[in-house]
């Protein structure tokens, strides 16, 4: 500390002046940085469990259960959604402790926990391990086996297939690995029913198809983070060109595996109207990303917005067509006891 400093409290009669005296600060306190460094901690732990994908997985399967023919009591329906919840969350964590070294290379995931240096790998690993491990039991113990069976092969599933196989191999990895982000509706029903039956196969096939379109527009404005860390995703493989038709290509495909549960007869004209209209917008999103020219050469990127804007759209597109379902079964089961009564 400087004179300047030292005395800058003291008036010329050597007198303390007013300003001199304040009061302690909060943050100075041993007590409130222990509090601030526990809870960065938490947030570092949490952060593992990828808690901005946890909201479409517990969605989805909360629909799977809430269409799903039967009952299943409260307390137990809490617990088959919490580990459909806790078993995402493994599997994220267990794929940032294999993935630490591309993380580290890409902007948007260098800060996380683990190339961060705020947790060590083996202790991320152990956790999402020890995580699986109790979701599944969990799941075995508040439902049924069926149920635990299709969760624990989920978890599988993503870290085996997905991250430890495919994403570092082919372009196809969103294509086959995406079938991961599409089984929480089958564990939904098979909680409640103990079976699989066409309906949650359909509901899978529907997060299956919309996972690429939705994936391959975050991978075109993150082009060049998969570049640098050596990751096949289609942009850097194949090019944005080719990315882009086969977005819109994935996207005719899902339309009518949307409207599927209609033909069948389980779902009625709410749901029927909802697919057609939410998935009008998302082609006209998909097409804007098409007719992106600002890439001439097939390569580069130099204007997002198009694909920023059809990947945001893909999370609310999802949300709202497994609402307008959930509705749609909930309107129908009402107008059929007003109707039996």
């Amino acid at each position: 500390m400087n004179d300047t400093a030292a005395t800058a409290g003291v008036t010329n009669r050597g007198e303390l002046s007013p300003l001199s005296v304040s009061a302690p600060s909060v943050s100075s306190s041993p007590a409130a940085r222990d509090m601030l460094a526990s809870e960065s901690e938490l947030r570092d732990w949490i952060t593992l469990l990828k808690p901005r994908v946890l909201s479409l997985v517990v969605f989805t399967g909360l629909i799977g259960m809430v269409v799903a023919p039967g009952h299943l009591n409260p307390v137990l329906a809490f617990a088959a959604i919490l580990s459909i919840t806790v078993a995402a969350g493994a599997a994220g964590a267990i794929n940032m402790w294999f993935d630490r070294d591309i993380d580290a290379m890409m902007h948007r995931t260098r800060n996380r926990p683990i190339p961060g240096g705020r947790i060590a790998p083996e202790a991320a690993l152990g956790y999402g391990i020890f995580l699986a491990g109790a979701s599944v039991m969990v799941m075995f113990l508040a439902t049924n086996a069926a149920a635990a069976a299709v969760l624990a092969f989920s978890i599988g599933f993503y870290v085996f297939v997905y991250t430890m196989w495919l994403k570092r191999r082919t372009p196809q990895n969103i294509v086959i690995g995406g079938a991961a982000g599409a089984f929480p509706p089958v564990i939904g029903w098979a909680a409640v029913t103990g079976s699989i039956d066409l309906v949650p196969l359909l509901l899978f096939a529907i997060v299956f198809f919309w996972t690429p379109p939705h994936f391959w527009s975050l991978a075109l404005y993150a082009n060049a983070d998969y570049r640098r860390a050596g990751v096949p995703m289609l942009p850097v493989v194949a090019g944005p060109r080719e990315t882009r038709r086969q977005i819109v290509l994935y996207t005719l495909v899902l339309i009518p595996v949307t409207l599927a549960p209609w033909f069948i007869g389980f779902s009625g004209l709410v749901y029927a109207v909802s697919a057609l209209a939410l998935g009008g917008y998302f082609l006209a999103c998909v097409w804007r990303v098409a007719r992106d020219r600002q890439d001439a050469d097939g390569t580069s990127l130099t204007n997002d917005r198009p694909a920023r804007a059809a990947f945001k759209y893909s999370i609310l597109y999802l949300f709202l067509l497994f609402g307008a379902f959930a509705l749609d079964r909930i309107v129908g089961v009402v107008s059929l006891s007003q109707l039996i009564g």
